[in-house]
């Protein structure tokens, strides 16, 4: 039984030599191949039915054509839907996503970026939550830096990190925006839940809610927690131990149901009893009664914004995305 088709198998049917069979099916990071002796080769490869090395084409090349995505954690559908972003552009461009899951843990993204940099990936993404300049920060720049020192693309999602393409969220301007219109609407007692010290996109939108509020109301109750549905949930029994505020508002989205969940545990009734707000507007949302006040940001646009700025060097690599302000049935108005 004859054995798999090989290149040197395709450059006898194309009547090629082997270097240029290889430089025609698997590209070359110095040398190109003229069009017509390239579709020659691609059509000898199809006749025979021979099937591309992927390692080899990644030597030639220089590159793979995958991109890495590293997240906090793909059960968030804020990360999932900056996947969904990214994954949408990469298949447009003929590319394949590797999902890269850090568990909120920095040495654990520095990790990942080494074996991607090994793996010769074509570009990746970080979207997980800076630290504020923390030495993991700093470390985490190098290695990328390190990377794209190699070839490799590189953008991030949230925060600006050294010199690096960023798609930055306007997360203290969309915050303050929110805490204006709730206190527009009548609201003066707030119970605020954020993330740990120390935690970029926590503290912008902490400051953003803090600027819009200004002295108008009175003094919120800020707590710290994780940055998800349990602390959002641990967090606003804090809250209740500190009094009941008029209104609730979350770091965003996953913490808010966390706190709705809290305040059902207590017998209180969202919104007759106490208000809830969030941010990020994400997809799940539209199952959670009642709909939920929050600020929209088009999650899918920005990771394909971030691919975009890694890949694309000869345009604008830096995007700034804007949130929108939502009020929905969770914060009716009491003025």
């Amino acid at each position: 039984m004859p054995g798999p088709v090989t290149l040197a198998d395709v450059a006898r049917e194309a009547g090629v030599s082997l270097a240029t069979a290889s430089r025609a099916i698997n590209g070359s990071s110095t040398r190109t191949v003229g069009a017509a002796l390239r579709d020659r080769v691609v059509d000898a490869a199809r006749r025979l039915g021979y099937m591309p090395d992927a390692n080899a084409q990644a030597m030639a090349r220089g590159r793979t054509t995958s991109v890495g995505l590293l997240v906090h954690d793909v059960a968030d559908p804020y990360f999932a839907g900056i996947a969904a972003g990214v994954t949408s552009l990469a298949d447009e461009r003929g590319l394949m996503v590797t999902l890269a899951i850090t568990g909120h843990r920095a040495e654990r993204e520095i990790e990942l970026v080494h074996l991607l940099r090994r793996q010769r990936a074509r570009a990746i993404v970080v979207a997980g939550s800076r630290l504020d300049g923390g030495a993991t920060d700093a470390r985490l720049l190098d290695a990328l830096r390190a990377y794209r020192g190699d070839g490799g693309a590189v953008a991030v999602v949230g925060a600006p990190l050294g010199d690096l393409p960023v798609v930055e969220i306007e997360n203290r301007t969309a915050a303050a925006a929110l805490a204006r219109a709730l206190h527009g609407i009548g609201y003066r007692r707030f119970g605020l839940l954020t993330g740990p010290e120390g935690h970029l996109t926590a503290q912008l939108r902490l400051d953003g809610l803090l600027e819009g509020l200004g002295g108008e109301a009175e003094h919120p109750v800020v707590v710290r927690t994780d940055f998800t549905r349990d602390g959002g949930h641990d967090g606003t029994l804090e809250l209740l131990r500190r009094g009941l505020p008029e209104v609730v508002v979350a770091g965003n989205d996953v913490m808010a149901m966390g706190a709705m969940a809290a305040l059902r545990e207590h017998g209180l009734h969202v919104p007759d009893d106490v208000a809830v707000a969030g941010f990020d507007d994400i997809p799940t949302l539209r199952d959670v009664h009642p709909a939920l006040t929050t600020v929209h940001l088009p999650l899918e646009e920005v990771g394909r914004a971030a691919l975009r700025a890694a890949l694309d060097e000869g345009t604008a690599r830096d995007a700034l995305i804007e949130g929108q302000v939502v009020l929905r049935e969770s914060t009716p108005s009491r003025a």
